[in-house]
């Protein structure tokens, strides 16, 4: 967790059941200073007065239920910015959508699993206290920035393990609801970084792509399925094909995945060129050059160059990974169908500089297999 050895993170429960509110003080009071209300009109009061770091609240409640509460919390500017995860047993995707809508940051059902809630509950409180950080709740970036600046090359590392922090714990909070996580993110970072050094050998690609961008298409490469955090778990963890309209839903990742990136840089106050492009990355990376991929159908250049280079990366590890709808694919095979991709879905370009490095990319799918 990211915290100072001086400093514990304040959770809020809010349950109605006395019951509940035991069950979440002593899963999480050994990492957490745990405060409980038992009504929606405590639980604001809570929040208001002492400003916790984040928020578990039940939805079913008499009186006032836990989606208004969830609004008076976002509509006032003390707490609007406090993170809520909803955890409740209504399991409806149009209740989940609701509250994610209305401004929680994730969703979670009962009966819950310990490990899963403390992992998320960790994942959250870390990205609020790093956002505290870069907005300057704690410090003024912009002071730190400058002193810094002022100071030493060694402090300027320092702004950039900040930078880290953001993203790992943006990262962290993928892997929660990501079924494909471990060597998957590992690989695509490895695979996007090594392709990318070479179409940078093209002279078209070389002002592009520089050192520092090559290293934030490295760091951005796990972020680009964020989005799954809204899509509901019977859709996520099916067992099987999807259905046509479990699919429209399935694609809405891209777009949540660029508002949640986007929505971190809102709370900031301003644009973090750092996340630029996590932010092309999500959006993008299902678009296709011939214009038939999705969110948007845009064609050719149109489409961010770290996109285009995500989707390369992504389909090859799909294609040599084991899924539950197919077995993995041969290294040849799978050079193979992104040849014949070539100028449909994927930039020729990018294409040819991946012909260029395909058996460095069958080493790393073998080294973290």
């Amino acid at each position: 967790m990211y915290q100072s050895s001086s400093y514990t993170p304040t959770l809020l429960v809010i349950d109605d059941i006395p019951e509940n509110l035991s069950l979440m003080y002593k899963l999480l009071k050994d990492d957490y200073k745990v405060k409980g209300a038992n009504s929606g009109d405590k639980g604001l009061a809570i929040a208001r007065n002492d400003k916790p770091d984040l928020i578990l609240l039940d939805v079913m409640m008499p009186d006032m239920d836990g989606f208004e509460v969830c609004e008076y919390l976002k509509e006032n500017p003390a707490t609007k910015d406090i993170p809520i995860i909803f955890l409740t047993a209504k399991t409806e995707s149009l209740d989940e959508r609701r509250g994610l809508e209305l401004g929680a940051v994730d969703y979670i059902t009962k009966p819950i699993v310990p490990e899963i809630v403390k992992a998320r509950v960790s994942t959250h409180v870390s990205m609020k206290i790093a956002s505290d950080f870069l907005k300057g709740e704690n410090e003024s970036l912009e002071k730190e920035v400058q002193r810094r600046t002022r100071e030493s090359i060694k402090q300027i590392e320092e702004l950039h393990a900040i930078q880290d922090v953001a993203f790992n714990a943006m990262v962290s909070l993928a892997e929660t609801r990501d079924n494909e996580t471990g060597n998957h993110i590992r690989r695509t970072q490895l695979y996007i970084k090594l392709l990318a050094k070479r179409l940078s050998m093209n002279p078209s690609y070389s002002s592009q792509l520089n050192d520092n961008t090559i290293n934030l298409l490295y760091k951005s490469a796990p972020l680009h399925d964020i989005g799954k955090i809204g899509i509901p778990d019977h859709i996520l963890l099916k067992d099987g094909k999807l259905t046509t309209e479990e699919f429209e839903i399935m694609k809405t990742h891209t777009t949540i995945g660029f508002e949640a990136i986007n929505k971190a840089e809102e709370i900031n106050g301003k644009a973090m060129s750092f996340l630029r492009v996590a932010k092309e990355i999500a959006y993008s990376h299902h678009e296709k050059w011939d214009g038939s991929g999705y969110p948007q159908g845009l064609v050719g250049d149109s489409i961010p160059l770290s996109a285009r280079l995500m989707a390369v990366v992504d389909v090859y590890d799909a294609l040599i990974s084991k899924r539950i709808y197919k077995p993995p694919f041969s290294h040849p095979e799978a050079i193979n169908m992104i040849v014949n991709g070539r100028g449909t879905h994927f930039d020729p370009n990018i294409v040819d500089a991946f012909l260029d490095v395909t058996d460095e990319f069958n080493a790393i799918a073998l080294r973290y297999a």
